[in-house]
């Protein structure tokens, strides 16, 4: 074995890694994202957002179709000021 199907072998295996670990890599950074969410949107909408982003495709579409549309699907939770 040469260093170049050594290289060769490396690249596939770590490509075949990588390929494992990205629905998981997406996975989390919907959970970190959820607790921003929830504070914006509250407990349901928040919760309903992030899982609508967390879905392959369907978060993509969901975004796409906020983009073109120019505001959110999901509305973010009036703020409300307490007097005093």
């Amino acid at each position: 074995m040469n260093i170049q199907n050594a290289t060769r072998f490396g690249q596939i295996r770590l490509a075949r890694r990588l390929g494992r670990s990205l629905p998981w890599v997406g996975a989390a950074i919907a959970l970190y994202a959820l607790g921003s969410a929830i504070r914006q949107k509250g407990l349901f909408g928040g919760a309903v957002d992030t899982a609508l982003n967390a879905v392959p495709f369907v978060g993509g579409m969901k975004n796409a179709a906020e983009v073109i549309r120019g505001r959110d699907f999901i509305r973010d939770r009036a703020i409300t000021r307490i007097p005093g």
